[in-house]
């Protein structure tokens, strides 16, 4: 017996024909460099009318129930852009990659699914195009909202979940975006990554005061 997919699921799909028969979605946290999906094209680009902010709760990749680690998801912000990757998807990639995609987004890290108006980096790029991309909202129960970057810093240094440290989701992301995107200063994010880079001596020389840092 066929097993009906999952509303968040379902959603994705019906977004995805909307977007035509090779559907891109668009990862702008931990998808910029492990998506873990089958695709047939990658591009680096932008989105606009968002923010990226570290106001979701992760109590399953990068955190636990305990002390939830902290991941991105977006603002709506009309003057801003927010940078990352698209992935194109043919064929038998569509159904895998949005299944997979519902667990490791949606219910376990409780993101809805909307369709975005990408822009490539390139600038010999074809026009601007549909994306699928994973919200999580206010509404879903592992919301933190805001907060400063020092406590956002302080709460990533002491998380950890499945998927690994905290600390290497944002890392990673700052990477990303100097590595891709040297031109954009995404303030937000480097903010955060400096706030963890001063609190982190700190902790070592509580841990040892003997530790040079």
């Amino acid at each position: 017996m066929k097993r009906d997919p999952p509303a968040a699921e379902r959603q994705a799909q019906e977004e995805a024909a909307g977007a035509g028969n090779a559907p891109w979605i668009f990862g702008y946290g931990s998808l910029v460099w492990r998506p873990d999906f089958e695709f047939s094209a990658r591009k680096v680009g932008f989105i606009r009318g968002y923010s990226r902010r570290f106001w979701q709760g992760d109590t399953f990749h990068r955190g636990n129930e305990k002390m939830p680690g902290r991941v991105v998801t977006l603002q709506e912000d009309y003057d801003a852009c927010t940078w990352g990757v698209a992935y194109e998807v043919h064929g038998e990639q569509i159904a895998a990659s949005l299944q997979y995609l519902n667990m490791r987004e949606a219910v376990l890290g409780g993101y809805d699914t909307k369709l975005v108006k990408f822009h490539p980096q390139e600038k010999e790029a074809d026009e601007p195009f549909l994306a699928l991309v994973y919200i999580a909202t206010p509404q879903n129960p592992t919301y933190l909202g805001p907060a400063s970057e020092e406590d956002i810093a302080a709460q990533i240094i002491v998380s950890s979940g499945r998927s690994g440290h905290n600390i290497e989701y944002l890392l990673r992301l700052a990477d990303f975006m100097r590595y891709f995107c040297p031109q954009v200063e995404d303030e937000h994010l480097f903010s955060i990554e400096e706030a963890l880079v001063s609190i982190l001596p700190c902790l070592c020389q509580a841990e040892d005061p003997l530790v040079e840092v």
